[in-house]
C-alpha cells in the first residue's frame, strides 16, 4: 500500500521566527485598539505560560480577541492586512518557504497546525500557499455573525492537536495507518504530536523541546540560524 505522505509545520516560531499571535497583539497597541502597559503585561504574562507549558488557551484565546471582537470585522481585517504587510510578509524568511515548496513539490500534502486562532493566521498560511489549516476555531456570534472570544470546538493545543489531526483525517478516509507523516515544531507544547508523527523534527526548538530531541535522537532544524 503506498502511503499518504503529510508534512505538517506548527507556524510560530517554526515557519515563521516569531509568535504571530503575541506580534498581532503588539500591533493592535500601536493601532491603540489596546491598552499599552496592561495589555503588555497580560500578553508577556500568557506568553511566559505558554512556553512553561501552562497556558490556559480558553483564557487566552478571549484575552487575544478582545480587540477584534470590539473592533468588528470591516476593521479587523483591514488591520490585518496592514499587519501583513508591515509584520508577517517581511518576516517570512527564503529557507522556510523553501521547505514547504519542496515538500509541495514532492508531492506531499501540506498541513499547518497551530495553536493560533483562525483570524490572525489563515492569511499566513495563504502567504505560504498552503490551503489546509488547523487554527483555533472562534465562535460565531449568530445574531452579530462575528466572534465572541470563545473557541469553538476542540483547540489545536497540545493534545489537541492530534485530536484536530485525526478529525481531518478521517473526514478525508484516512488514518494513521494509512498516511507518512512528518512534523515540524520548535515547541515543548507539541510533544504529543511529534510523539505520534512517523518522522519528528525538532525545527528551531526551544530549550526544553532540544533536550528531549537529543535524547530521543529527533532531526533538530535550525531554521533561521
Amino acid at each position: 500500500m503506498t502511503l499518504k505522505k503529510l508534512a505538517l509545520f506548527d507556524l510560530d516560531h517554526t515557519l515563521i521566527p516569531f509568535d504571530s499571535d503575541y506580534s498581532w497583539g503588539e500591533f493592535t497597541i500601536g493601532l491603540g485598539w489596546n491598552e499599552a502597559t496592561e495589555f503588555k503585561r497580560r500578553n508577556d504574562a500568557f506568553y511566559a505560560d505558554y512556553k512553561a507549558g501552562t497556558l490556559d488557551i480558553h483564557a487566552y484565546c478571549r484575552f487575544a480577541t478582545s480587540a477584534v471582537c470590539r473592533q468588528g470585522p470591516e476593521r479587523s481585517k483591514a488591520a490585518h492586512a496592514e499587519y501583513m504587510q508591515q509584520v508577517v510578509l517581511p518576516g517570512i524568511k527564503p529557507q522556510a518557504l523553501k521547505l514547504v515548496q519542496d515538500h509541495q513539490a514532492a508531492g506531499d500534502t501540506v498541513v499547518i497546525i497551530t495553536a493560533t486562532n483562525e483570524f490572525v493566521t489563515r492569511p499566513i498560511a495563504k502567504a505560504f500557499g498552503v490551503d489546509e489549516l488547523l487554527a483555533i476555531d472562534l465562535e460565531v456570534d449568530s445574531t452579530t455573525g462575528w466572534y465572541t472570544g470563545a473557541i469553538r470546538g476542540v483547540p489545536s493545543f497540545r493534545e489537541g492537536k492530534v485530536t484536530r489531526l485525526e478529525a481531518w483525517m478521517q473526514e478525508r478516509g484516512l488514518d494513521w495507518g494509512g498516511v507518512h507523516t512528518t512534523f515540524y515544531s520548535d515547541s515543548i507544547n507539541d510533544v504529543p504530536l511529534l510523539e505520534k508523527a512517523d518522522v519528528a523534527i525538532a525545527t528551531n526548538p526551544d530549550e526544553r523541546l532540544r533536550a528531549l530531541a537529543t535524547q530521543r535522537q529527533w532531526r533538530i532544524l535550525d531554521l533561521f540560524a
